[in-house]
């Protein structure tokens, strides 16, 4: 019975020293650091919780067409971006869309590419797509993830979901009017969402 209910624990993913390998683990008691208990061998152990990243906005110069808007860019503060990449803006009426980065701006110098913290401004286009900001957690860092969705699309917490190299489970989700959503099985369309949250998903 023990053994059942040990595997439907919802666990987080960290390097496991007994299994010298990324598994789920159980936490048990969270202080200055996680003690942990691996899914997979039982080991217990501690592990040293991850600062949560910095978030910041940066001003963005937004254009539609050939009429342009002021907004902002959400954007950890170690995030490097780059001309083209695709993000999630929102203007000053609070409006959420679907951006290319046409050109960056540090202290009056056009650049292909820099540290958010460094960006002054970013001049973008609007596309046809929701940008979905996800923050994925490997268990050693949080990695920022931007994927294209349309706009009623659903996603699921709980749920697998793939970008690139990268698999995750998707753990909670903050909505664009400031609610945030734990339970598993709930869902939500995409232009609603202001970032989701997930952890590193075990084959």
């Amino acid at each position: 019975m023990e053994e059942n209910l040990e595997e439907n624990i919802e666990g987080e993913v960290f390097f496991c020293p007994s299994c010298n390998e990324d598994t789920e683990h159980e936490i048990l008691k969270e202080s200055g650091s996680l003690l942990v208990k691996c899914l997979n061998c039982g080991h217990v152990h501690n592990v040293e919780k991850e600062p949560e990243p910095k978030e910041i906005r940066v001003r963005a110069i937004i254009s539609i067409e050939r009429d342009s808007m002021k907004g902002t860019i959400e954007l950890l503060e170690d995030e490097r971006i780059s001309v083209g990449d695709l993000l999630a803006a929102e203007t000053e009426d609070g409006e959420s869309l679907g951006v290319e980065v046409a050109s960056i701006e540090i202290d009056d110098k056009r650049v292909g590419n820099a540290m958010a913290a460094d960006i002054s401004t970013i001049w973008a286009r609007v596309v046809d797509r929701v940008i979905l900001k996800v923050s994925y957690h490997d268990g050693r860092q949080t990695i920022p993830l931007y994927l294209e969705y349309g706009g009623e699309d659903d996603i699921v917490i709980g749920e697998t979901y793939r970008s690139g190299q990268y698999r995750y489970k998707v753990t909670h989700i903050k909505l664009r009017n400031g609610a945030m959503m734990r339970k598993e099985g709930w869902k939500a369309y995409a232009r609603k969402i202001k970032r989701v949250y997930g952890t590193k998903a075990v084959y």
